[in-house]
């Protein structure tokens, strides 16, 4: 059987929350891994969490698994309604916060537009935001990474 290339990139996704690999993503570390909301430093509250699990979690057991965010994903990508017009929205969005024009969200870049937000971060606070969503960890946010973060 071939793996679609969206249950691929999930797995990856999937074992970044799943902090203690036991192939179970808990309310807890959805929260943990969420980390620092994009402005500010509190964490998502565990209720909130505990939701987001309860409305994914498929077989009722408390935890979600690799099928249920493969499942999330393709349903949520075969609601065509408005989906073009979100990605557009998305796109413009991720070039408002490339400030450097480099096709990546920038530890500097999102300085800057947290600074003219009213926002200030220091380029270390902004590093500190961007690991918290930078799958691939190469220390900036490409748009994939920051449509998983919006959604």
């Amino acid at each position: 059987m071939v793996m679609s290339k969206l249950y691929l990139e999930m797995e990856h996704v999937f074992q970044y929350f799943d902090e203690n690999g036991d192939g179970k993503i808990s309310a807890l570390e959805l929260r943990n891994r969420l980390g620092v909301v994009l402005v500010g430093d509190e964490l998502l509250p565990l209720e909130e969490a505990e939701e987001a699990v309860e409305c994914l979690d498929l077989d009722g057991d408390g935890f979600l698994v690799l099928d249920d965010l493969v499942n999330f994903m393709e349903s949520s990508t075969h609601d065509d309604h408005g989906e073009q017009e979100k990605l557009q929205d998305l796109r413009r969005a991720f070039e408002i916060y490339d400030m450097e024009r480099v096709g990546f969200i920038t530890p500097k870049s999102l300085s800057m537009m947290l600074t003219r937000l009213g926002e200030s971060k220091s380029i270390d606070e902004c590093k500190v935001m961007i690991k918290h969503f930078d799958l691939n960890g190469d220390g900036v946010l490409s748009f994939d990474e920051f449509r998983i973060m919006m959604q």
